[in-house]
């Protein structure tokens, strides 16, 4: 028996034998283009943990110390002057391992001396103590700011640690 089945080139005839053996391996063909991909699993994104305030003013507190014990010389004891001689913002980085792997000023009146005093007090302090893990960023590294305050003699007080300045102008 044969049949007759319409294709795009025309007219075919297949005989019933050669379906039949056919029949497995059309079969196997048809099940194997018929594939059924399952749906993609949904990402698991954990979110950063929140940082607590409490933990980074600590570790800011640890370093302003820590640059007060190493510059003893520098730092100004007692009430800081009214009118301060130069207010010095500086933005530095610290890796893992508490090493200052950049710094800048970020902020000044222009006082060139107090600048230079600001990053040389900040690199003779190294190692600073080593951050929290879940302060640092992706690359394993913490960006921050401090404040020195100089008075007219070129000694200074860091804002974090620094006692309240005096009122009388």
């Amino acid at each position: 028996m044969l049949i007759r089945a319409r294709t795009r080139s025309g007219l075919a005839a297949v005989s019933a034998a050669a379906l039949r053996r056919l029949g497995p391996a059309l079969m196997l063909a048809l099940a194997s283009a018929c594939t059924i991909t399952p749906p993609p699993r949904p990402l698991l994104i954990i979110p950063p943990q929140a940082i607590n305030s409490a933990t980074l003013d600590d570790y800011r507190a640890q370093i302003a110390r820590r640059i007060v014990e190493r510059n003893p010389s520098y730092v100004l004891r007692g009430t800081p002057q009214a009118m301060l001689r130069s207010l010095v913002v500086v933005s530095f980085t610290v890796n893992r391992d508490g090493q200052v792997v950049k710094s800048s000023v970020y902020r000044t009146n222009g006082d060139d001396d107090a600048e230079t005093t600001a990053l040389a007090t900040l690199r003779h302090a190294q190692p600073l103590p080593a951050p929290p893990p879940r302060l640092l960023n992706s690359v394993g590294q913490i960006e921050l700011f401090e404040d020195w305050l100089f008075n007219d003699d070129g000694k200074f007080q860091l804002r974090t640690l620094a006692s309240p300045q005096a009122r009388d102008y």
